[in-house]
């Protein structure tokens, strides 16, 4: 999801620069990648998450998800 407005912002600087909406998109990428911002790896991405909780906070309850209580009971399903 983006915020308020981006979307609107960013079709009309495509516009104005009369581009297609593909070229626009490559063009702005092109920025972006060229500002020197490299891409996060998800190990970076997890060494963001805050150190907070205990773990026993975090540990899942057996049979508390949606259709897990009688999973081995049922059979195979099919996932569509």
């Amino acid at each position: 999801m983006t915020e308020p407005g981006k979307y609107e912002r960013l079709k009309l600087r495509v516009e104005r620069n009369g581009d297609s909406d593909d070229e626009g998109h490559r063009h702005i990428l092109r920025e972006v990648l060229a500002a020197g911002r490299s891409p996060q790896t998800l190990k970076d991405l997890l060494l963001e998450i805050p150190d907070v909780g205990e773990d026993a906070d975090f540990e899942g309850r057996r049979g508390a998800c949606r259709g897990t209580a009688n999973a081995v009971d049922a059979g195979p399903t099919r996932v569509f």
